[in-house]
């Protein structure tokens, strides 16, 4: 439910698996699109898939599986949809950006809900088209229970997904769920800001530096709220905490060669702002800077970044590398006092 960037790409995956699987829309051209010629991939990968296609008022039934990819701003119209459709032993797994998990549970119940991160990017290129941004072998997606157990069923979501991607279970979902949060208010943030690929960042000294101050930004409030960061895809957030607190040039270096592979994405609130469509900055920039003051960390850099997407958002702002100059960057070493 939600098949535009990432939904359209791994329905594209499953369907091609021969899994039993319907994609909910609401955009109507692009349901009549994927229906008329299939799901088609390009970028980093190649793939033409038929799949069957909806939109949300044609749902019938029930389903055993959803998996959950509407951008949260629809959430009060997207969730109520879906709850006729869902039985009491129906899953959810919520695989939006931020930290949707128990916003998503007031609506199907903590019994019903499932999280986790997507690893991957996608760019949405028009009806029934959607663009691979990164390397196909870094879709991965880290799952898990709201309680953190091993379950049959989060085992049964495993191999639905291990069929787009390769899918990991973790015990430390809300873990995961901070690093990914990471990637998104530092990477997709300034992609927005800027109007860039992750790529630009990277190439950029001031974009780079910024995307740093954020990370630290995000590490010391998680910290404080008592949350233990996961690694995902194979980065730690705690060593990169210290490799900049001995070196920025050589945390300049790692974090370069994180993203590297996924170099070509382009920020979800970026797309949504070329469409002129509200985007998800409350859920991720605007939620750091709410979680981090409540613990009682400082999160400058972020909070710049947030007001101008907000701007951005509003039609007060034009996204572009101009923007950069707006930044005031901290050193790196006050985060360290």
């Amino acid at each position: 439910m939600g098949a535009g960037s990432l939904g359209t790409i791994a329905g594209a995956l499953l369907s091609k698996a021969g899994l039993d699987i319907v994609l909910v829309d609401a955009n109507e051209e692009h349901v009549k699109a994927l229906n008329a010629s299939g799901a088609r991939v390009v970028g980093h990968m190649e793939l033409t898939a038929p799949v069957k296609a909806i939109l949300p008022s044609q749902m019938d039934g029930t389903y055993d599986l959803v998996i959950y990819l509407v951008k949260s701003t629809y959430d009060d119209v997207a969730l109520p949809e879906l709850l006729p459709f869902m039985r009491e032993d129906s899953m959810l797994i919520t695989l939006q950006n931020g930290v949707p998990e128990e916003r998503v549970a007031s609506f199907v119940g903590r019994d019903r809900t499932l999280g986790g991160a997507v690893g991957w990017g996608g760019t949405w290129q028009g009806p029934g088209v959607s663009e691979l941004t990164s390397d196909p072998s870094e879709m991965t997606y880290d799952i898990g229970e709201l309680d953190g157990s091993i379950t049959a069923r989060i085992e049964q979501i495993k191999e639905v997904l291990d069929h787009a991607g390769v899918a990991i279970i973790t015990q430390n979902l809300i873990g995961v769920r901070w690093t990914k949060l990471l990637v998104n208010v530092a990477m997709s943030g300034l992609s927005t800001a800027l109007d860039c690929p992750y790529g630009g960042i990277l190439d950029d000294e001031k974009a780079i530096t910024a995307a740093i101050c954020i990370m630290l930004e995000t590490i010391k409030a998680s910290q404080a709220l008592g949350i233990k960061m996961e690694p995902m895809q194979g980065a730690d957030p705690a060593i990169l905490f210290e490799i900049v607190k001995q070196d920025l040039e050589n945390a300049k270096g790692v974090v370069r060669f994180i993203w590297d592979p996924h170099r070509d994405i382009i920020g979800s609130m970026l797309q949504d702002c070329r469409k002129g469509l509200k985007c998800e900055v409350e859920a991720l920039n605007g939620y750091l800077t709410k979680m981090a003051a409540s613990a009682g960390v400082a999160t400058p850099v972020n909070d710049q970044v947030t007001e101008l997407i907000r701007k951005i958002q509003d039609g007060e702002l034009a996204p572009g590398p101009a923007n950069l100059d707006m930044l005031e960057i901290p050193d790196t070493s006050e985060y360290f006092d």
